[in-house]
């Protein structure tokens, strides 16, 4: 280990040993990069290969990708990649929640990860050339902080991204909801008045018309009613779209009134809204005490008190033998 720390602050302090290492980087970066083409071009100019990657009900490149992707990475593909199918599903969910329903999503979510945390620690020691003076156990830290960020970072942004696109369709639920119901009620069908609120509402809330188209252009395109609706429920992930879901698969299983179904809940679901709104007004008074204690509270103090302090100072140094 001291031999290790001993070459390693040799090679800190002789910026000629990190050029050869930075050469012998980019050139195998090169080399596999050339390779990677060569392969893919080849893969697609290749008859033989095109017809046996397309035979079969086994056409699938997820699993081959996180296998390539757990070969480049070596021991960090661990710390990456999932080992069970629930967190691979739990992922995969968190993705589509956030918008990102493409096939390759899940791989290319880990295949990010894997580059932040192999680029950014490289990044750092490329850095580090023109900071000779930093010392060994500064740049294990620094190498260790990039490789929790690059491991971090992305499952930070994905929850970023799920949370703005829930509160998006949040928002827009009811409107929709009250839409849908003035359509079913005017003699619409189910089916119409989805593709109708989704016209209606394409401006003001993009994100849930195109739900809702995509709902739709399942039921055209031969998909049962039912599976296109619980598909809807599944890629929002809200509560609200999914009891509304439930109520209208209940409603066509048993042959009930829609109009009528639609309007309980819509009345349901707007005395929930107004409960809610109650109950964030009536914690206000509690959120307010921290800001009248550390702001308000002060400024009252000097104000009142103030000129009575000053009037004190005063008097007291007009006494004999005051200052």
């Amino acid at each position: 280990m001291d031999n290790l720390m001993t070459m390693v602050n040799g090679w800190l302090q002789n910026p000629d040993p990190l050029r050869i290492l930075f050469i012998v980087l980019a050139g195998s970066a090169i080399l596999a990069l050339g390779l990677g083409i060569s392969s893919v071009l080849l893969a697609t100019t290749d008859p033989l290969r095109r017809r046996l990657a397309d035979s079969g009900p086994e056409k699938r490149a997820d699993g081959r990708l996180l296998l390539m992707i757990q070969t480049i990475a070596g021991p960090v593909a661990a710390w990456v990649l999932p080992t069970t199918e629930v967190e691979r599903s739990r992922v995969s969910k968190q993705l589509t929640y956030a918008g990102f329903r493409q096939p390759d999503a899940l791989q290319a979510f880990y295949a990010i990860k894997v580059a932040l945390m192999l680029v950014i620690p490289a990044l750092v020691l490329v850095a580090l050339q023109w900071f000779p003076a930093v010392s060994t156990a500064k740049v294990f830290g620094y190498l260790s902080l990039g490789v929790g960020f690059g491991l971090i970072a992305p499952s930070s942004v994905l929850e970023r991204l799920m949370e703005r696109r829930l509160r998006t369709l949040r928002q827009g639920f009811p409107d929709a909801l009250d839409l849908l119901v003035v359509c079913v009620e005017s003699g619409l069908g189910l089916s119409m008045a989805i593709q109708r609120v989704a016209d209606e509402i394409g401006v003001s809330h993009p994100e849930l018309a195109r739900e809702l188209a995509l709902v739709n252009a399942e039921i055209r395109a031969g998909v049962d009613r039912t599976l296109a609706l619980r598909n809807l429920a599944d890629r929002t992930g809200l509560n609200d779209i999914r009891g509304l879901v439930s109520l209208l698969v209940q409603t066509m299983r048993f042959g009930t009134s829609v109009g009528d179904a639609l309007r309980v809940y819509s009345e349901e679901f707007r005395d929930r809204r107004m409960q809610k709104a109650e109950e964030e007004a009536a914690t206000i008074a509690t959120k307010l005490i921290f800001p009248l204690v550390l702001c308000l509270f002060p400024s009252f103090f000097v104000v009142a008190i103030g000129p009575a302090v000053l009037r004190l100072i005063t008097v007291f140094s007009q006494l004999p033998g005051g200052t």
